[in-house]
């Protein structure tokens, strides 16, 4: 009965087309104060959306506008993960950010830009949370802020039913872009009973597609499906490549242990040689040293001091011969 509102065509057919329904998203998603809240808007004309890759436009889809307070807003849903993904966000929110200056104008005039990204992909594993909020703030004192870059990322994975959250939109809308889609047997009450919610509903029911948009949504998929399967065969190759340097590194390691031990080994052995040999060596030269003073004291012609003195041995050795 439904389609994925998280696809190019039935995204931009909710936001894109309908401003109540992106003014309801902004206010839930974004981290707006009562008096900040979105009151309307006039979507960006088709020459300023930012220019995306060829590559990038299987994944990514936009709505851009800008509200009655000149504030500037691109929203984005991002279907696999990269780390460039970041980079192109702040890359795009910046040019929209400086895009708003004309000359002679007061720096004061620039209004706020607010990128506000779902990711249908986990991308900070080490952190539960699925919201994350990135602007300009002194990292001492965080009460000093600069008002200019906002950045949101979404991670839809992590959203669950049991996951706080402040604002109930926040959680329906949430709900809707997680729990909809074509396997969509019943939708929960809590989405039926929201207005907003029930006419985005209407609007990605399948009845409401044309063949032509049924074959371009099919296509959009399967465009996601390969690029998915490209990069888990990209992630998989690079992960045996390290695993293999790994091994290369152990074995080496391995090797080069063995080798200093065979070589401390035969070190050794020199070493003992070495010394039995010279022990050996000494014990030989002193027992001449004995035999010599053997003879000269039974010759009776040197003082026992002299044959220690000719010999090297101590009186008390000589004595004792």
């Amino acid at each position: 009965k439904y389609l994925d509102p998280k696809a190019d065509l039935t995204f931009k057919k909710i936001f894109g087309e309908h401003k109540h329904l992106v003014i309801s998203l902004l206010n839930a998603l974004l981290p707006l104060k009562d008096d900040e809240r979105v009151e309307s808007i006039e979507y960006w004309p088709a020459e300023k959306i930012p220019d995306r890759t060829e590559a990038e436009k299987y994944s990514i889809v936009d709505v851009c506008c800008k509200d009655n307070k000149k504030r500037e807003f691109i929203v984005e849903m991002q279907m696999t993960w990269t780390e460039s993904f970041k980079k192109r966000v702040l890359l795009n929110a910046s040019k929209a950010y400086v895009a708003q200056t004309k000359k002679g104008m007061a720096y004061q005039s620039l209004q706020p830009v607010y990128a506000l990204n779902f990711v249908n992909a986990t991308f900070l594993d080490d952190v539960d949370d699925y919201y994350h909020y990135y602007h300009l703030v002194h990292d001492k004192y965080t009460d000093k802020v600069i008002d200019g870059l906002h950045l949101i990322f979404v991670e839809l994975p992590k959203f669950k039913l049991t996951t706080f959250a402040q604002r109930k939109m926040q959680v329906l809308w949430l709900r809707f872009l997680t729990e909809i889609n074509e396997y969509t047997k019943e939708v929960p009450a809590e989405l039926l009973e929201n207005a907003e919610v029930n006419e985005a509903l209407e609007i990605v029911e399948i009845a409401a597609f044309s063949d032509e948009e049924m074959r371009a949504y099919d296509k959009f998929w399967d465009r996601v499906s390969s690029q998915r399967t490209y990069e888990e065969e990209t992630k998989r190759k690079a992960e045996e490549e390290a695993n293999r340097k790994a091994e290369e590194r152990i074995k080496q390691a391995i090797a080069e242990a063995e080798a200093n031990v065979e070589t401390k080994a035969k070190a050794i052995a020199e070493a003992k040689a070495e010394a039995i040999a010279e022990a050996k060596a000494k014990a030989k030269l002193k027992q001449k040293d004995i035999d010599t003073a053997r003879k000269l004291k039974a010759m009776n012609v040197m003082t026992i001091e002299q044959i220690a003195e000719a010999t090297g041995l101590t009186a008390e050795e000589i004595e004792t011969l």
